[in-house]
């Protein structure tokens, strides 16, 4: 399998939240992760920033966040050139969609701990 470098965004620290169980899963199965979320900490050896990090060869972007607060990261996001942006389950966004699809970037909605569990990652 191939590592794909993910950024996540709407990290969090709290075991019970499931951008918390992505970085893990993500990292159990060899992909590097950079995260972006509300508070700084650390998850499976994963640095969680508060803001916007420089980022190169970003594979996929995986979002935790509802759409309101996603377009404080829409130029971030395209500038960033991922090849895909992974919405799961509440973080849906026909805005972003179009935006991507301007951009040649796939959008995808799906559940990355899904993806990550059936190999589909």
């Amino acid at each position: 399998m191939k590592n794909k470098k993910t950024l996540v965004l709407g990290a969090t620290t709290k075991p019970d939240r499931y951008a918390y169980k992505a970085i893990n899963a993500l990292v159990q199965k060899g992909h590097t992760v950079l995260a972006i979320g509300q508070n700084t900490g650390e998850v499976a050896g994963v640095k969680i920033y508060t803001k916007a990090i420089p980022v190169k060869n970003i594979d996929t972007v995986t979002l935790y966040l509802n759409p309101s607060r996603q377009r404080d990261y829409y130029n971030y996001i395209i500038e960033a050139q991922p090849k895909r942006v992974v919405f799961n389950p509440g973080t849906e966004n026909p805005e972003l969609y179009q935006l991507l699809e301007l951009n040649n970037i796939k959008a995808e909605v799906a559940c990355t701990l899904v993806l990550l569990a059936t190999n589909q990652y």
